[in-house]
């Protein structure tokens, strides 16, 4: 065992001191309720989905009862189409930041952290973020206790681990970046996607799958963000799945499926960097 642990022992812990998060029960890991989380996802995902509203069309057909739901807004489109044709115009789309910005009112993005020799960081580039707001999420293949990780795990920095054991492996590079890809396209129904991918690139069209990139607190940048926990409930819309950016590795699982969102500690401004705490002791 010891020519197996050493090495990740030896990539790992040569890395500076993380700060610890106690959490006595997993109840108090909770800074805003499930349900405050799973409206913000699905008012998101649905401003997402709208804005792409036109590349939709296969879900539509195959889904007529979620096709009347957007009856209106296709109505809508259709009308808007037949303008600008004549108009020799095209369609205006938003990019998924501007989509953000309008919805939620802030919108967030990688860059070069405040810290020394911390690499990347994540910042709010525009607007303003309320205390208690969902602000990000921590993408990756979601690992159950029995599950291997272990060559994924080597040098692997982006590796979260939740209250119950669950592993989050938020590496967008190497053999987590296939394993990921892989699973995916297990898992994709016909044209139904029931994660997303794009978190992997430089252009996510979910602008919230930036988690992994959140920098440590040290004693000079306090954390302004929390780890919160969420199952994404059965009832959750299957045409916004495609949105999620969590797949599990295992696909039989009965669970439910795990996701990971950062939550404000405080109000944030425009500019500001994200900064949370590492690990968690149960």
């Amino acid at each position: 065992y010891k020519y197996r642990f050493v090495p990740w022992l030896a990539l790992n812990l040569r890395r500076q001191g993380r700060t610890l998060r106690y959490v006595p029960e997993s109840s108090q890991d909770k800074i805003i309720s499930d349900e405050d989380v799973f409206e913000t996802l699905l008012k998101t995902f649905k401003a997402l989905f709208l804005n792409d509203f036109s590349r939709q069309a296969d879900i539509l057909a195959l889904l007529p009862e979620v096709k009347c739901q957007y009856l209106e807004v296709l109505t809508w489109e259709q009308k808007r189409s037949k303008v600008t044709s004549c108009n020799h115009g095209s369609q205006q789309v938003f990019s998924p930041e501007e989509v953000l910005l309008n919805t939620l009112g802030f919108t967030v993005g990688r860059d070069q952290s405040s810290l020394v020799s911390a690499g990347t960081g994540v910042f709010v580039t525009k607007g303003f973020v309320p205390k208690g707001t969902v602000v990000s999420m921590y993408p990756g293949t979601v690992y159950r206790k029995h599950e291997p990780i272990f060559f994924q795990s080597l040098g692997n920095p982006f590796i979260f681990r939740c209250i119950d054991g669950i592993l989050i492996d938020g590496n967008d590079k190497g053999l987590s970046r296939s394993v990921y890809r892989s699973c995916r396209r297990r898992d994709q129904l016909g044209p139904f996607q029931m994660s997303d991918e794009s978190w992997l690139t430089a252009a996510p069209q979910n602008p919230l799958a930036v988690g992994q990139y959140v920098n440590n607190c040290s004693h000079e940048k306090a954390a302004n963000v929390c780890y919160q926990e969420f199952d994404v409930p059965e009832h959750f819309p299957i045409e916004l799945k495609q949105y999620l950016p969590n797949i599990f590795y295992n696909h039989d699982t009965e669970s439910h499926l795990r996701c990971v969102v950062l939550v404000t500690l405080r109000d944030i401004k425009q500019g500001e960097e994200l900064f949370s705490n590492y690990y968690t002791v149960v």
